[in-house]
């Protein structure tokens, strides 16, 4: 599975970003999409993830502020962010999936900076 994720940037806090990611080299519809971020010297964590039935979740610390939604016709997998604070600034990635569990190809991810 090959990813491009896109949409990352600088942001005041309070401010709201949408990222997308562009899936391709196989069933699109059929995977689970998952967004990871990783913050300096920390570890790469799930965000939100949706199931090809497009149910969702998320981690506790975006609960209420982001919304993960895919379009089957494009291919892509979208992370709108809102209410974005400090704490949010991280590489993003995207990830896909199966009911075997997440696939090891990660792409090249996009920068969120979050600062005034």
């Amino acid at each position: 599975v090959q990813l491009q994720a896109s949409g990352g940037g600088l942001v005041h806090p309070g401010g709201s970003l949408r990222l997308s990611c562009a899936a391709s080299g196989t069933i699109f519809s059929i995977l689970t999409m998952g967004w990871y971020r990783q913050a300096p010297g920390m570890q790469r964590d799930l965000v939100a993830a949706i199931g090809s039935g497009g149910s969702t979740n998320y981690a506790d610390s975006v609960k209420g502020r982001f919304t993960i939604s895919r379009d089957n016709a494009k291919n892509t997998v979208y992370l709108q962010m809102n209410s974005l604070n400090p704490e949010d600034t991280a590489i993003y990635y995207c990830r896909a999936g199966s009911s075997r569990g997440w696939y090891n190809d990660w792409g090249q991810g996009t920068q969120v900076t979050v600062s005034s």
